[in-house]
């Protein structure tokens, strides 16, 4: 049985372009869709969601904005986020979700909104491994998984490689269970010093980048034997800080669209239909 699958450009980054630009863009380049917050202004939201209709693009919405540190403040604003963003129609939610710093009892609070968002709009709603949020390390969010089976990931397992200073060979179990409860993935390459190489196509990056395409494989092989209708992907390579520049004149090292790009058609390639 095959598997569809597909691809989204990061907005993050691009804002020096119109959405007009952009979207064209991201068509040209063989996306399917983009992933992006939403705004709450509805002129703002209209143009974003008119111009991805105009030229067929999908939508994944993307959650990070909930920055409160007092918990019931966070609440109350996760759940006003969810709800605009649910209300853009978008294929599905991912969602930077909670705080390390909260209990276990107050991030699942989160997440059990969330759970109920996806009930009541038939809105996915996928929480992304990342840090400083409740999933910010493949042995705690291992924990939040085995206790919460509705619980279901955005695997961004670069943070995983940075929190941890390892590419996780010695944390196997954790990461094949966040794989089988994946539906949503970041493709960005992570080192063991931080959540971004410079340029996954140099060679010294190799062995991070097989990595990263090991797991990736396996989320593509557990999806396709569960029957998932389809499986989504993001190419984020971000922008400054993330992408490291050139001091003094501070130009990126590389272009973070061809790097994006290159992602992207790596693994359409490597996922393509027999």
């Amino acid at each position: 049985m095959y598997l569809e699958i597909f691809s989204f450009c990061p907005r993050w980054g691009q804002t020096h372009l119109s959405w007009d630009e952009f979207a064209k863009r991201v068509k040209e380049s063989g996306y399917d869709g983009v992933e992006t917050d939403v705004p709450a202004a509805k002129k703002e939201k209209d143009i974003v969601l008119n111009t991805l209709a105009k030229y067929g693009l999908k939508l994944v919405a993307q959650h990070w904005e909930t920055v409160e540190p007092d918990f019931e403040q966070h609440l109350e604003a996760y759940k006003k986020r969810l709800e605009t963003m649910a209300a853009a129609k978008p294929l599905l939610i991912n969602s930077q979700t909670g705080k390390d710093y909260y209990t276990l009892e107050q991030n699942a609070a989160l997440i059990a909104e969330a759970a109920k968002t996806s009930v009541s709009t038939g809105i996915p709603v996928y929480h992304e491994t990342h840090r400083g949020k409740f999933s910010f390390a493949a042995h705690i969010t291992a924990e939040y998984l085995k206790q919460l089976p509705e619980l279901l990931l955005t695997l961004d397992i670069s943070h995983w490689v940075a929190v941890a200073e390892t590419l996780l060979h010695d944390q196997q179990d954790a990461v094949d269970l966040a794989i089988s409860r994946t539906r949503h993935f970041h493709a960005r390459v992570g080192h063991t010093q931080g959540a971004q190489v410079n340029d996954p196509r140099a060679p010294e990056w190799q062995e991070a980048l097989d990595m990263h395409l090991r797991c990736w494989d396996k989320v593509y092989s557990a999806n396709k034997q569960a029957g998932q209708p389809f499986l989504t992907f993001t190419a984020e390579f971000g922008p400054y800080p993330y992408m490291p520049q050139l001091p003094y004149t501070r130009q990126p090292v590389v272009d973070q669209w061809e790097v994006n790009a290159y992602m992207n058609d790596l693994l359409k390639s490597r996922y393509r239909k027999p």
